[in-house]
């Protein structure tokens, strides 16, 4: 049995706000977003350490200083399920995208779930705690948080890679002659110039590409991301397709993005200047899309 503690923290409530699942020193994993509740990042919590342990032989035992979160996923899911996602009240359920999110993952698993009482000394509860605080503190700082090592290395499940900083992934012609793009920042052509329905598809591609939902659902992150690719982060990370689908599913909230300018560099390759605003951070941004079979792929992307 793997026993694992999940919690969440909020440091206003709502507010920067952090989640963390703790199992031992090799096998932990934290997010947050910039704005968030205290239940948010105790259901996050708890949704990604069923994710990652997806495939793992062993029950899994959690536990939850919170009594919504346990009552959430052994008690309301399946009666407002029933309802069809309303409360016996008939007012909308909070937080719906996770509660359902969770119904997905606990359906043919084996999970049990234990409350234990908050800041009273247990170790796994404190480990989870402090991981989930110091995430919300990073947000409120503006910074990414640690997203420690996550699970897949000690189950051989490779969910997990080795830091993006450590990254080398494999260059080919296409990625050599193209990785620094045009500057983010430098004035470019009106989107126009390659086509009104080219330029609306590549922003409505990228707008997916940072929307929550595509983060819940991996299998849409996958389909969106070329197999070569690779972004460049603003703190100067360096991640790979693999390292991108291997992250914890940090809901981040609403985006609002601006184009700056489109080319067409080839037949089937374009590129995407947008400005990115969300939760309080701004970023300029450069992409380059692929197009494959019938569906655009990102290929690379930074943010500065």
């Amino acid at each position: 049995m793997i026993v694992a503690a999940a919690d969440g923290s909020s440091l206003s409530n709502p507010g920067p706000a952090g989640w963390a699942w703790y199992i031992d020193p090799a096998r932990w994993a934290a997010g947050g977003w910039p704005r968030g509740t205290n239940n948010m990042g105790e259901l996050m919590a708890v949704l990604d350490l069923l994710r990652q342990s997806r495939g793992a032989e062993e029950r899994l035992h959690v536990l939850c200083d919170s009594q919504y979160a346990i009552n959430v996923c052994t008690t309301w899911l399946p009666a407002w399920k029933r309802r069809q996602w309303r409360k016996s009240d008939n007012k909308p359920i909070l937080n719906l995208d996770l509660v359902q999110a969770l119904d997905a993952e606990l359906t043919s698993r084996q999970v049990t779930f234990e409350w234990v009482k908050g800041h009273a000394g247990h170790f796994l509860n404190e480990a989870a705690d402090e991981r989930a605080r110091a995430a919300a503190e990073a947000y409120r700082r503006s910074q990414p948080p640690d997203s420690g090592p996550g699970f897949g290395a000690a189950t051989g499940l490779s969910l997990r890679l080795p830091p993006a900083d450590l990254a080398t992934p494999a260059q080919d012609d296409l990625f050599s002659a193209t990785a620094a793009g045009p500057n983010p920042a430098a004035v470019g052509p009106d989107p126009a110039a390659i086509g009104p329905d080219l330029a609306a598809t590549l922003a409505a591609c990228q707008r997916e590409l940072f929307d929550d939902a595509t983060w819940l659902d991996r299998g849409r992150l996958a389909e969106l991301l070329h197999p070569a690719y690779i972004s460049h982060g603003p703190q100067g990370a360096i991640r790979t397709r693999g390292a991108v689908l291997a992250l914890p599913a940090s809901l981040a909230g609403p985006i609002h993005l601006d184009v700056l300018g489109a080319d067409d560099l080839a037949p089937g390759l374009a590129s995407l200047r947008y400005r990115l605003r969300q939760g309080g951070l701004s970023f300029l941004g450069y992409s380059l899309w692929q197009r494959v079979d019938d569906r655009w792929q990102a290929r690379f992307q930074q943010l500065s």
